[in-house]
């Protein structure tokens, strides 16, 4: 399994090896031991699953605030899709910062996104599927969102001209600006 860190303090992306042959491969998706083995001990409790049938799909940017707030451990079960982190810790020095990093089916590739960031997602293929560990159950009081086209954050989602297709909740999120975090950046 292999770790790379982001500019993002906290925030990890995880390959887990592929041993592949002629009839496809087996992969180990998650192992509390081999993460705990890379300093990383988060206990999750929930598993999500989420289908987006239209490329240019954006599900974002979400969060859950204390006491609810959640790590998610995120991957692409089909298709593909380009995964956000954005900082959202009050005195971080990279508050309002975001990393992106493409998820597919094909690479395997994880997203750690600890509680304190903001998370999102747009579906680069038909009938994606997101697969995410969370740290802490849904709590539907405790959920919160930030624009995911707020210009002072500047994402990239790499939609050119296409329109992105949201939820009625996603088009009216409130911008960065906005937002009073229940974050706060407690260092390293």
């Amino acid at each position: 399994m292999q770790i790379t860190p982001t500019p993002l303090s906290g925030v990890v992306v995880i390959t887990p090896a592929r041993f592949g042959d002629h009839r496809g491969f087996f992969s180990e998706s998650y192992s509390a031991k081999a993460l705990a083995a890379q300093g990383i001990t988060i206990p999750f409790v929930q598993d999500n699953h989420s289908l987006s049938m239209t490329p240019g799909t954006v599900r974002g940017l979400h969060f859950q605030a204390p006491p609810h707030a959640q790590d998610k451990l995120v991957r692409c079960g089909r298709g593909a899709l380009f995964d956000v982190a954005v900082d959202i810790r009050k005195g971080s020095p990279t508050y309002g910062q975001w990393f992106g990093v493409e998820l597919s089916f094909e690479n395997g590739k994880q997203l750690l996104v600890p509680a304190g960031f903001a998370h999102g997602f747009v579906t680069r293929a038909p009938e994606t599927e997101i697969i995410y560990k969370c740290s802490e159950y849904y709590a539907r009081e405790s959920e919160g969102a930030i624009a995911w086209d707020d210009p002072q954050i500047g994402i990239d989602w790499g939609l050119g001209e296409t329109s992105p297709v949201l939820s009625e909740k996603d088009a009216q999120a409130p911008a960065l600006a906005d937002l009073d975090s229940p974050f706060t950046f407690e260092g390293v």
